[in-house]
């Protein structure tokens, strides 16, 4: 004779009903009402912004994710994995992480425009074009240099503890003002 089991459990109609939910795909369905608060719910798309407790939110591919003040630079530094310009995956080396730097595109996208610019002849038009802008940022930052060196107190804190303050014979404004000149001479000069 088979012995019974006595085991005897009851599931509740909502129990069932939030199964047949999640079978079915409607997960988000309520089988039940409930009193009390309930928060406003607001269903947001692909690519949708906005905002919830005081930060930024978007949705990309399916992942709610937050909107930072880094986000633009995380784009610049981070190299993806595949060229912005021809679809192909950028391999990690050394040429496509310099070329991505400089241009945004990968190490072969860089190759072909510039055997195009060769082809077309205004390859020595590109390269000065870039020269410029190189040159251009080196002034900039000496300039920037420069201005921290003129606003500058020469003062000291010796070994005793005394301040002393060295103060140079040439007046440090009359050379930055012919320095600044010169800077800006050298910026307006093409390569």
């Amino acid at each position: 004779m088979a012995k019974e089991s006595n085991l005897k459990k009851e599931f509740a109609s909502k129990d069932v009903q939030r199964m047949r939910n999640l079978i079915t795909g409607k997960a988000g369905d309520r089988v039940g009402i409930q009193s009390g608060y309930e928060k406003s719910r607001q269903d947001h798309k692909e690519g949708d912004e906005w905002e919830e407790n005081g930060k930024l939110w978007t949705i990309k591919n399916g992942i709610k994710q937050t909107i930072t003040k880094f986000d633009k630079l995380k784009r610049l530094v981070v190299m993806p994995y595949k060229c912005p310009s021809c679809e192909k995956p950028m391999s990690l080396n050394d040429l496509n992480k310099k070329m991505y730097s400089l241009h945004g595109v990968c190490f072969d996208c860089v190759i072909e425009r510039e055997t195009r610019l060769k082809i077309e002849g205004k390859y020595e038009q590109y390269e000065k074009k870039i020269l410029n802008i190189n040159k251009n940022d080196l002034l900039t930052d000496l300039e920037a240099g420069l201005e921290q060196w003129v606003n500058e107190k020469d003062t000291f804190v010796s070994e005793d503890g005394v301040v002393e303050s060295w103060s140079s014979t040439n007046n440090n404004k009359e050379v930055y003002k012919e320095i600044k000149q010169r800077l800006k001479k050298l910026k307006d000069e093409e390569i």
